[in-house]
């Protein structure tokens, strides 16, 4: 146990190092900065979709997919967070408890 933590850590702060050391020239590089601007977008993009429809190793439809394309009209028509949270929340409590999604 001990030496995978050992490794974790070895290995974050060798990443770490590495990030470091990388020239600033190659930073800024009008490729370089496109891609470090699109990656959040691009992971938390993934973690959605395999938050909203995947459940362990299988792809499943249940009530969290009708609760993210209402979330989704709600973003659309410019609601703030905590509405877009709401809606999707209730959207998905109301599926369950109507019994038309698991």
């Amino acid at each position: 146990m001990w030496l995978t933590v050992l490794a974790g850590s070895a290995g974050c702060f060798l990443l770490k190092y590495l990030g470091s050391a990388i020239p600033a020239t190659f930073l800024e590089l009008p490729v370089v900065k496109k891609i470090v601007l699109l990656l959040p977008i691009a992971l938390l993009s993934a973690l959605v979709a395999v938050q909203t429809g995947a459940n362990h190793q299988e792809l499943v439809l249940d009530a969290r997919a009708p609760a993210f394309l209402m979330a989704l009209v709600a973003l659309r028509l410019k609601a703030g967070f905590i509405v877009v949270v709401l809606v999707a929340a209730t959207t998905a409590a109301a599926l369950r408890h109507f019994g038309l999604a698991v």
